[in-house]
């Protein structure tokens, strides 16, 4: 301190000045820091003065103030003239101990090593200290919690609150439903339940309870498993329909829809469908039966059928859900199953039912394609012979190509019918009907009228067959006579009957909402 104060006034010869200053007596530096605050101005000592006498006169020194900022100190005198030459070692080893900043203006670092390093060391990614001082001893747990510090120290009032509010949830929801399962268990409280669930008895029991509440789960899920309604088709008189019943799917074998990025949704009509349909309509009801939603397929069934050959559309709310598979169960139908085929392309749609099952493959879309058309001579054959029961002739066709398997059976069924004729007319000049069909064990289901009599045609050497199908092909030729003759009118009275029945539910709808309101017609 003293040199500081005595610098001005040897600012014009600074080396003697500091060998003059070195000469001082140590106890003239004690006495300035003892007098920390003088009141007087600054003096120099007397010894000082004779020092400096020798000198050449200097310019008078302005005095300074005892308001310096050197005199505010309340330092001992030894501190300030103590010994320190150890400061700049402990400074330099201070500096060399701390770790330079992460330089950020090259962007944000990475601290993938750090925090290996940290989970090499037993500690989370949280304990990472990049920026503060490296000595820092707080250990951290994953969660971001100090370790000194509960978990639950961290969680307020509120937050506890909602957390018993929602265990009392819990709480009453588990027991509501442990009530609505006993409850299930109940015994049948009608007759026609205690009918309908004739295995499972009413009465007291832990088992009995057990297959109670399995039935009324069952009875619940089936409402979205099962089809809509017991009986898909209505009841009718056998006489005023055809006995069999032809059950045809949609997809892939009707028609086929693809999808791409130019045209969208398009869908092929399959090659001989109107032939088919308008052929077997005369010895079947056709009913189609697909697994696609009915506001997807009644669109397209109405440009496939537009004169409504198929008489029922059945769509997926007729299906059964199984094991993640939609099934046509042909025992909703309300119909005789040994009169009932079903042609699908998907052996999974016929689980229940697969011996009255034909499954061909799928259509892709094939412009040469005439699967359906060979088919027609078997399904025509079994309805126009009247079989009792279709599965054991379609069993016969099992494993084989039924158009090809059934033209080898008719070529064979043929010769032996020429090769017994040729016999019957050695022996008899003239053969009757009845004799010879029953030689060939033939019945027919349908009385033949027409131009020729089946004794005449047997005489001619027709088969009893050959004249069925001579027949039906009449029949056709005169439906699409009267289709290109009345078709447009037809479309035009199916069109006004749909736009009346769409006006009149308008009107329904209309009268309902104003009666709401009091607003009706008063008569």
């Amino acid at each position: 301190m003293l040199s500081r104060a005595v610098l001005p006034l040897t600012r014009s010869n600074a080396l003697a000045s500091t060998v003059r200053l070195s000469a001082l007596p140590v106890t003239h530096s004690r006495w300035y820091a003892k007098n920390n605050k003088p009141k007087a101005s600054y003096k120099l000592p007397e010894e000082l003065k004779s020092s400096n006498a020798n000198q050449s006169t200097k310019p008078s020194q302005p005095e300074y103030s005892s308001a310096q900022a050197e005199f505010e100190t309340s330092a001992d005198p030894q501190s300030n003239t103590a010994n320190r030459t150890s400061e700049p070692a402990e400074s330099d080893q201070a500096a060399a101990s701390q770790k330079p900043l992460p330089d950020l203006t090259q962007g944000i670092p990475s601290t993938l090593a750090a925090e290996l390093e940290a989970r090499a060391k037993g500690r989370g990614p949280t304990a990472l200290n990049l920026t503060e001082d490296p000595s820092r001893s707080e250990e951290y747990t994953d969660d971001g919690h100090g370790g000194d510090i509960p978990k639950d120290g961290y969680v307020s009032s509120l937050d506890r609150r909602r957390a018993r509010m929602a265990n009392l949830m819990y709480a009453l929801f588990l027991l509501a439903g442990a009530g609505g399962v006993a409850y299930l268990g109940r015994n049948w409280e009608t007759a026609e339940e205690e009918r309908i669930h004739a295995d499972v008895p009413s009465g007291w029991g832990l088992g009995l309870w057990y297959n109670r509440v399995k039935a009324r789960f069952t009875d619940i899920t089936s409402y979205y498993k099962d089809p809509a309604f017991p009986k898909l088709l209505p009841d009718e008189d056998p006489n005023m329909r055809p006995p069999y019943t032809l059950v045809l799917s949609l997809e892939d074998l009707l028609v086929h829809s693809e999808w791409s990025r130019e045209h969208g949704w398009r869908v092929a009509k399959r090659p001989g469908v109107d032939y088919f349909l308008r052929y077997l309509n005369q010895y079947y009801e056709l009913v189609l039966f697909t697994s696609v939603p009915s506001m997807m397929a009644d669109q397209v069934l109405r440009k496939l059928d537009p004169f409504r050959i198929i008489r029922w559309p059945l769509f997926r709310e007729a299906t059964r859900y199984k094991d993640g598979e939609y099934i046509k169960d042909l025992s909703y139908l309300n119909r005789d199953l040994s009169k009932v085929i079903l042609l699908d392309t998907k052996e999974e749609h016929a689980r229940l039912q697969p011996e009255n099952a034909i499954i061909l493959d799928k259509w892709h879309g094939d412009s040469k394609d005439k699967t359906l058309v060979a088919l027609i001579p078997l399904l025509e054959y079994m309805a126009g012979m009247g079989v009792d029961d279709v599965r054991p002739v379609l069993k016969s066709f099992e494993g084989s190509n039924i158009p090809v398997e059934f033209a080898k059976r008719e070529k064979a069924m043929r010769e032996r019918f020429q090769k017994e004729l040729g016999e019957e007319q050695k022996k008899k000049p003239k053969v009757s009907m009845g004799s010879l069909a029953s030689a060939f064990g033939l019945k027919s289901s349908r009385t033949l009228d027409g131009e020729q009599t089946p004794s005449e045609g047997l005489a001619q050497g027709k088969m009893l067959w050959d004249q069925i199908r001579d027949r039906g092909q009449k029949n056709y030729e005169m439906i699409e006579k009267e289709i290109r003759e009345n078709g447009e009118k037809w479309l035009a009275e199916m069109a006004a009957e749909e736009e009346k029945a769409r006006q009149e539910q308008m009107d329904q709808m209309k009268g309902s909402f104003t009666s709401m309101f009091g607003a009706g017609k008063k008569e």
